[in-house]
């Protein structure tokens, strides 16, 4: 192994002892080992890899496969059975939710404890709460208990803290993916900035495009051995491929639903007015129409966030088939019809108003998105209430997904939200075809003989 490692791990393993009843725990105390009482789980078994300085290593494995373990045990939370682990310069980590913190202590009183465990003096700290404030948006609650923290509250500040003591080694274990979107975001740039500022990662996560957009290796675990540690690419294909095996059988489970949702609502289904919206597609024009007889059809009662400076213009967001009726299960290729009807004050300038949605799976993830600025030469009304459709042949794969649904003010770069609704309404698409990606658009096909 190199001599200019920053982790270095040899013969790495890790065994738990399983006891049925807690009086085997006693007896076997009693009989000094005479007898055995318990059933050994190996956590972890025979690892051995080592990380360069300045590198980062993304670790992959289904759950359970050991990966929680191995952090720990290069933290130095968790002693290992047998092997050794060697860092070398200061490690900060984020573990599992809560790790590291008292939660009868505030959360400024946590981050002078974690700043402390990692030799970070209390007037050095001192100088750096402001930072820490600001990026974990906290406000107030820096000053209260953690115990009264959600999980979110619990990312933010824990990731806050890991990222103002100036660490050489940062280690990741899926804390992330309790964040919201934006914030996830936001840490995933900062994690960049790290990285090129010479720090060593080690990046748990689930997301194989998170470990390939960050990492140079990684390590594939599955039952708490090493199947492969090698260049990312390779190693997570073939974990990908490894993940798909079963992954049919998960698909046609998840059509079968999708098609229980649909005969379920097919009978009890409302009829709603069929509205003459003209052609309107993704790539270019969209439709706006004034015709105030249109029904409300409101929006779905679960939204995952609903904000803005302006709320309650969005009357009405739905995705309707080629018909104009709102549908909860769509068809893949069949027509979208995405309309979104509002209520504008004509006190609100349409110079650089723009009326926008996308789509999402349920992860969060945007699929695509479009606005009236984007590919519309119409211009929006200036009367109050209006409708704009957007049409376009259905891409998405069977699964389940969301819309977002938003009124823009794009005057600036920074886009501001007069209001943002996401969840406006959740559907399915269902396809009788096994797509793979995320979208499968509709594509011509030609071969071509010289």
């Amino acid at each position: 192994m190199s001599s200019d490692f920053a982790i270095q791990v040899e013969g790495l393993s890790k065994c738990y002892h399983i006891y049925d009843k807690p009086r085997d725990r006693l007896k076997q105390m009693l009989t000094r080992g005479g007898k055995q009482f318990f059933r050994e789980f190996w956590s972890l078994r025979d690892v051995s890899f080592s990380v360069g300085k300045g590198e980062t290593v993304g670790i992959i494995g289904r759950n359970g496969s050991g990966k929680s373990t191995l952090l720990q045990m290069i933290c130095g939370t968790v002693s290992p059975t047998a092997g050794t682990v060697r860092t070398r310069g200061r490690v900060a980590a984020l573990l599992e939710l809560g790790a590291g913190f008292n939660i009868e202590f505030t959360g400024r009183e946590n981050v002078f404890l974690n700043a402390a465990i990692l030799g970070v003096p209390q007037e050095e700290m001192e100088a750096r709460m402001e930072d820490v404030l600001t990026f974990s948006e906290l406000g107030d609650f820096l000053d209260r208990p953690v115990k009264t923290y959600s999980s979110g509250m619990y990312t933010r500040l824990a990731f806050s803290i890991a990222i103002h003591v100036d660490p050489e080694i940062l280690i990741v274990d899926e804390a992330l993916a309790v964040g919201d979107a934006r914030f996830v975001a936001k840490c995933m740039r900062r994690i960049k900035d790290i990285q090129h500022n010479g720090a060593t990662i080690l990046f748990v996560s689930h997301d194989v495009g998170s470990v390939r957009t960050l990492c140079e290796r990684a390590i594939w675990l599955d039952k708490g051995r090493v199947v492969e540690l090698g260049d990312v690419f390779p190693v997570t294909g073939r974990f990908t491929e490894f993940m798909f095996k079963d992954e049919g059988t998960k698909e046609e489970a998840l059509r079968e639903e999708i098609s229980k949702e649909r005969k379920s609502t097919a009978l009890g289904i409302i009829e709603i007015a069929k509205t003459d919206q003209g052609a309107a597609f993704l790539a270019g024009p969209t439709e706006i129409t004034t015709d105030q007889s249109s029904p409300r059809t409101g929006l779905d009662s679960r939204p995952v966030t609903h904000w803005g400076s302006h709320k309650n213009m969005i009357l009405s967001a739905s995705v309707r088939d080629q018909h104009g009726m709102r549908r909860d299960v769509h068809d893949w290729g069949a027509m979208l019809n995405i309309v979104i009807e509002v209520d504008v004050p004509t006190t609100i300038s349409r110079e650089h108003l723009s009326i926008a949605f996308s789509i999402k799976d349920l992860k969060g993830t945007d699929l695509f998105v479009s606005t009236t600025q984007d590919s519309s030469d119409e211009q929006l009304p200036d009367k109050e209430r209006f409708s704009v459709s957007f049409r376009l042949s259905n891409p998405l794969v069977t699964g389940k997904y969301l819309l977002v649904a938003a009124i823009e003010n794009r005057q600036h770069r920074d886009i501001h939200y007069y209001e943002y609704v996401e969840g406006a309404h959740y559907f399915s698409s269902l396809s009788n075809e096994r797509f793979f990606g995320l979208l499968h658009p509709l594509i011509e096909q030609q071969i071509l003989e010289e």
